[in-house]
């Protein structure tokens, strides 16, 4: 990320406890951007396009979304951010979830989405991949919107 810390991370969750637990790990990986934490597609899109803070109108961020939401699909939130002519098309998505069906991953990937997690079952395991993908934020550049 950039070095003056400005990505804000979207997380787009439904599950508080999954919630909580990405957001441990990715302090505890030394990350100390703004987290922004949504528990519906709905309103995560509302902050994402029209928000004052939100990364159309106030710059770079990085969201980290779970494809199993109550109001929509995750896949059609990565289809609005990733559609052509959108405010925030540039903006890299992080899938983190559940589902490692392979057609659901090609079609995320088809979609736009740059990295695609699949979460583990197993709690250890998912602190580890969120310190790993914590590790990897760290290191990232994420582009500037389109003007």
């Amino acid at each position: 990320m950039n070095a003056h810390q400005s990505v804000t991370i979207v997380m787009i969750e439904d599950d508080e406890g999954h919630a909580r637990l990405i957001e441990k790990n990715i302090r505890r990986a030394g990350i100390n951007n703004d987290i922004r934490h949504f528990t519906d597609g709905t309103s995560a899109l509302d902050y994402m396009f029209n928000d004052a803070q939100g990364p159309a109108l106030n710059g770079p961020a990085l969201i980290l979304l779970d494809l199993n939401l109550p109001d929509m699909s995750g896949t059609d939130i990565l289809a609005k951010v990733k559609a052509e002519g959108s405010a925030v098309k540039r903006t890299p998505v992080v899938v983190l979830t559940t589902t490692d069906d392979k057609v659901e991953i090609q079609r995320c990937y088809d979609l736009g989405c740059n990295v695609y997690i699949t979460k583990p079952v197993n709690y250890e395991n998912f602190a580890q991949a969120i310190r790993q993908l914590g590790l990897f934020l760290s290191v990232i550049q994420v582009p500037d919107q389109a003007d």
